[in-house]
């Protein structure tokens, strides 16, 4: 909650090498935003909250906690299978198995479950970030 990538990470990036914290943010944004607003076989669906809780507990999974988001969404949203799912794949790739890919949303189409490792991926790479740079900011100071 005190060191985020919107207020801190993102000037710092910038600060050190200069255009690669917009790079990175456009690649975070782009995954994050991505959507066909569909939903198995469901068309005109807001995936906004989905998605936020799949970013959210990745980053919950890390250790990062955002006071101004409600984690029950995360309970509501993602069922446990899912979950597991994130986790392994975020904290234990090496585990991770074919089956516990079939596992999860068993009804949805491949490309969506495709977006849920971009999202995941993309997550875990900012959680990492954000711990890199928060200690490159505890030595500058």
């Amino acid at each position: 909650q005190d060191y985020t990538w919107e207020d801190h990470g993102y000037s710092l990036i910038n600060r050190l090498y200069p255009d690669v914290g917009q790079l990175l943010d456009e690649k975070f944004q782009v995954v994050y935003n991505l959507t066909y607003n569909t939903i198995a076989m469901h068309c005109g669906v807001d995936t906004s909250m989905l998605r936020r809780a799949i970013w959210n507990y990745v980053h919950c999974v890390f250790g990062i906690r955002y006071d101004d988001y409600d984690y029950g969404e995360v309970n509501q949203l993602l069922e446990r299978s899912l979950k597991i799912y994130i986790k392994t794949v975020a904290c234990y790739p090496e585990k991770t198995t074919k089956r516990m890919y079939t596992q999860f949303w068993r009804h949805f189409k491949h490309s969506e479950k495709v977006h849920i490792n971009l999202l995941l991926l993309e997550a875990r790479m900012q959680a990492a970030l954000l711990y890199a740079l928060r200690a490159v900011t505890r030595y500058m100071t």
